[in-house]
């Protein structure tokens, strides 16, 4: 029976410690931001941030992550206002089906949480794991570097 925090708030779980952290996020919390794609960590729509890291959910199992800080795209947004990344990617017009772009978001965030100024072979290094079908990727790096240039400031997760 996991204890999971997730976006700041403990969770007592009646799951299998090995049910994958996508569904625990999912179907027992209900935060359905993180996305379902490939199910084999490949694809990158399920990552979350695991003490600041990026992290695909779909193959984490519920009770690795206990005692954790695990950040869903949920948390970005505070009272109203987006992440810088958030900001960014409306600013860029990034997603066209959107689908994957929760995942997207939460790698940038780690990024730039790590480095806060990329050049593009630390961005193309970050985002690998995580594939749009709609091909955005040249308006992912103008987000990602607009962030980084962002006089919002630094919204460390």
């Amino acid at each position: 029976m996991p204890r999971l925090i997730v976006n700041g708030k403990s969770h007592d779980l009646d799951i299998e410690p090995d049910m994958p952290l996508l569904w625990a996020i999912r179907n027992e919390i209900g935060l359905t931001g993180t996305k379902y794609g490939c199910g084999i960590a490949q694809c990158g729509a399920c990552t979350v941030l695991i003490d600041g890291k990026p992290v695909r959910s779909c193959m984490m199992g519920s009770g690795a992550a206990e005692g954790k800080q695990i950040t869903t795209i949920e948390a970005l947004e505070k009272d109203g206002t987006l992440s810088k990344v958030q900001a960014a990617w409306v600013a860029e017009d990034v997603p066209q089906c959107g689908y994957c772009q929760s995942g997207q978001i939460m790698s940038a965030t780690a990024l730039l949480n790590h480095t806060p100024n990329p050049d593009d072979s630390d961005i193309d290094a970050a985002m690998a794991g995580n594939i749009c079908r709609c091909g955005t990727y040249v308006r992912i790096r103008r987000a990602i570097k607009r962030a980084a240039a962002s006089p919002l400031g630094k919204d460390k997760v």
